[in-house]
């Protein structure tokens, strides 16, 4: 069965943000596709220092409990990811960031070609700041993007107000079908994907 994982980028492990990714992966379900939710939770999560370690021992040299749950169920076998995250000063929270820094530049050979799709939460601004920045992530890993009806925002301050916006949550559901659509019809783990070139890097500063 094809797996997805949702990474939810807010300390607020119920929060709003919580309630969009719930509804993504309540729809991946009745698409018959299995879902793990992952929260960052309120501690203080450790950034990449470009140590360049990853590169040698295959994982980050970091054994923090929530980079571990990523890499577990990363290297399980998943065939699509949701990142979401509320948004901070018209931006994603920096915490998921330091996380996501890591998972990238460590693990990014097993996320290739796999489709992805960010998810934000805003009370009035910002959203589409944070998901150009989530965004990223994916497109320097040749991940199919996946796109909904709408930009993949919801808006909500107070915790459950999110379940308010019925246009945000239809978004949501509509996100969780393409996704599933999308994962079945590329089928990376049977079909393969396109082989890559061999890596050319031009540097402005010689």
């Amino acid at each position: 069965m094809a797996k997805v994982l949702l990474i939810n980028g807010s300390p607020r492990k119920q929060g709003n943000t919580f309630l969009a990714l719930s509804e993504v992966a309540k729809t991946l379900q009745q698409e018959g596709v299995e879902t793990e939710i992952i929260s960052i939770g309120p501690k203080a999560v450790q950034g990449c220092i470009a140590c360049g370690m990853c590169g040698r021992q295959g994982r980050c040299t970091f054994r923090d409990d929530l980079y571990e749950q990523v890499l577990k169920s990363v290297r399980d076998g998943i065939d699509g990811l949701v990142v979401g995250s509320p948004v901070y000063y018209g931006g994603p929270n920096g915490s998921l960031c330091a996380l996501l820094d890591r998972v990238f530049y460590s693990l990014g050979a097993e996320l290739q070609f796999k489709p992805a799709a960010s998810v934000v939460v805003c009370r009035r601004g910002g959203a589409s700041a944070t998901f150009d920045r989530l965004n990223k992530y994916f497109t320097i890993l040749n991940m199919p993007v996946v796109s909904s009806q709408y930009w993949n925002m919801v808006y909500g301050q107070t915790p459950g107000q999110a379940a308010q916006d019925e246009e945000g949550m239809q978004t949501m559901r509509t996100l969780g079908r393409n996704m599933a659509w999308m994962i079945k019809k590329l089928n990376v783990r049977e079909d393969g994907h396109p082989q890559p070139e061999q890596p050319l890097r031009t540097n402005f500063i010689r």
